[in-house]
């Protein structure tokens, strides 16, 4: 499993903090829980996105692009970070963008991420819901092509093998850490949405015979077409590694009870994590992704799924600047 093969370019603070987290895990009474700090990556207020993009961003170079397309919803994390890898490179940006919530506050529409995307000299242009994206994209680069340009295409999360060999890097980084801090961990958990994240952890873990059961909290599809888009994408980066038939299906785990009504709308149980984790630790949590997964972690130790005397790590994927896109979600004045 040699990574070093494949084309990289470093954009990322690498490695991110492995960290305990004592006034939660007292708070839960649970599990000794520890968090990765992937929202430490450094890109652009750093998040997930940007392991992936280390090595997509290196493909577009080799392939000579000069502008990358990519999608996501409005407040997109991985636009976001598109946006920033490019202007780092000096390349152009050009992003579509969905409606997946049907909110028109102000603040969701023009901060946060958004507000990010125009500083970093992205073009955007706006989807209604419900349309295949991906193939929304290529019909724009399409069009690019005809002009002249040469496009490179990211699809969504940036999760396809390229991608999802970040995420394969991650799981390396981290068993690493784990020897080095002679951490025996139990259980690493997760927000998974797009699959390239949960698809490179399993795969770089299954190579390594880590023996780690790996739990991805769904932030948008149900659980047998997360778990189905996971392995296949699982499946595409085992074959790419060199290392086919690492990955069984039985490997990859979803769990979506904690989607609530949508993908990019706060559950009660989203709020709730968000505070625990912003009172308790001083870590601020999205509300699309990371609070979800830890919305996840916090009711399964309340439910003993997870034990005492167990170690629990908490990936953390980043997103924290989209809760300025959110302030409709939190009463804030009354909190004064």
């Amino acid at each position: 499993m040699n990574l070093a093969r494949f084309p990289r370019i470093r954009l990322a603070h690498l490695p991110t903090p492995l960290e305990p987290m004592p006034r939660l895990s007292k708070a839960l009474g649970g599990p000794d829980i520890w968090i990765k700090r992937d929202d430490c990556t450094g890109l652009s207020t750093g998040g997930n996105k940007t392991r992936k993009l280390e090595f997509l961003m290196a493909e577009a170079v080799e392939q000579g692009a000069d502008i990358v397309l990519t999608q996501g919803a409005t407040q997109s994390n991985h636009a976001r970070q598109t946006a920033a890898a490019a202007a780092k490179l000096g390349m152009d940006c050009h992003i579509l963008l969905e409606d997946r919530t049907g909110y028109n506050h102000e603040n969701y529409k023009y901060n946060g991420n958004v507000l990010l995307d125009v500083l970093h000299g992205a073009s955007v242009e706006h989807r209604g819901p419900g349309l295949d994206m991906n193939a929304e994209m290529e019909t724009v680069a399409d069009a690019m092509r005809a002009k002249g340009r040469n496009a490179y295409t990211i699809p969504g999360g940036g999760s396809n093998a390229t991608g999802a060999l970040g995420y394969v890097n991650c799981a390396l980084e981290m068993m690493g850490q784990f020897v080095t801090q002679g951490l025996a961990v139990d259980h690493i958990v997760h927000a998974t949405g797009s699959a390239g994240t949960q698809a490179g952890l399993i795969t770089g873990l299954k190579a390594m015979n880590a023996q780690i059961p790996l739990l991805g909290i769904g932030v948008r599809a149900p659980k047998p077409k997360q778990e189905e888009n996971v392995y296949a994408l699982a499946v595409k980066t085992a074959e790419k590694l060199g290392c086919p038939g690492v990955v069984e299906r039985a490997d990859v785990v979803a769990n979506t009870d904690y989607v609530g009504e949508g993908y990019g709308i706060p559950a009660d149980s989203t709020l709730e994590a968000i505070d625990i984790f912003a009172r308790t630790e001083a870590i601020l949590l999205d509300p699309v992704y990371s609070a979800k997964g830890a919305a996840g972690l916090i009711d399964l130790i309340r439910k003993g799924h997870f034990k005492q005397g167990e170690t629990v790590v908490f990936l953390h994927t980043g997103g924290a600047i989209g809760l300025t896109g959110y302030s409709h979600s939190f009463d804030v004045a009354g909190r004064i």
